[in-house]
């Protein structure tokens, strides 16, 4: 049985289905492939608006959950106001996917529909994702887990299926642009989204602005390094940082990658 037809066929058993939905890549193609199996009737995709989630992310996601023709809700949280979440812990996405999944779980209970799932690849089993804990905790459902689909997969069949995330950048809450144990706030959060909505608009397709307090440190794509260094732009960038509040803005000569807050300082 090939992966999609092992995913439908996950999907059938669970019958109906609230999906975490945050119009990203993944959570957008189990949306469409939900829709298809099991009827607009029988899901529901829910957002969570809050100040992590940057204003162009819920954007989209309002766009394609229209464009697929899922219902859609959207629900306002706080992760500021979850207890352990705002002086970001090591865990820090696990009160946040505990929240959110508790919100969905009730959902599904007044909606009358069986399953709360979420969008998490089986690439994901490689790195240590504390969501996870949270949706195991609370009987959230992996179908693009359980079906063994790779992120890989699921950008070859978006394209099969039109869908114009297929060569969407990978994207991560706000939150994800701070030192672990260092505060996050509303501001701090403003700050990197407008800073990386800048960048974007030098033509920069995926970028990360990482916060240290009054530096910046950038990463992108290797070949859109030259796009920061270009002539004249680094001084735009840098006069707009200052603005943002940096007073300092470096360029990480490594490029974009996941999982580099988790690397630790290194004092000297």
């Amino acid at each position: 049985m090939d992966k999609q037809a092992k995913l439908k066929k996950i999907l059938k058993a669970l019958k109906s289905v609230v999906i975490a939905y945050s119009g990203g890549v993944d959570s957008t193609f189990l949306l469409k492939a939900a829709v298809d199996t099991l009827g607009r009737e029988n899901v529901l995709a829910v957002t969570a608006k809050s100040e992590t989630y940057p204003s162009r992310e819920f954007r989209e996601a309002k766009t394609m959950a229209k464009r697929i023709g899922a219902r859609h809700k959207i629900i306002h949280t706080s992760e500021l106001a979850i207890k352990g979440f705002k002086n970001n812990p090591v865990n820090r996405c696990y009160y946040c996917k505990k929240e959110l999944f508790s919100r969905l779980k009730n959902i599904a209970k007044n909606e009358k529909l069986d399953y709360c799932i979420d969008g998490a690849n089986y690439d994901d089993l490689k790195d240590i994702r504390y969501g996870r804990f949270a949706a195991k905790e609370l009987n959230v459902r992996s179908p693009l887990v359980e079906a063994k689909i790779t992120k890989e997969d699921i950008r070859k069949f978006s394209k099969r299926l039109c869908l114009r995330t297929w060569d969407k950048p990978s994207f991560a809450c706000l939150a994800s642009r701070f030192p672990h144990k260092s505060r996050i706030t509303r501001e701090k959060l403003s700050t990197v989204e407008k800073a990386e909505e800048f960048l974007r608009g030098l033509g920069i397709k995926q970028v990360r602005v990482r916060h240290y307090g009054n530096l910046a440190r950038i990463e992108a794509y290797p070949e859109d390094i030259k796009i920061l260094l270009a002539p004249g732009n680094t001084k735009r960038i840098s006069q707009k940082f200052k603005k943002y509040g940096f007073l300092y803005t470096t360029v990480d000569l490594e490029g974009y990658r996941t999982g580099s807050m988790n690397i630790p300082r290194i004092m000297v």
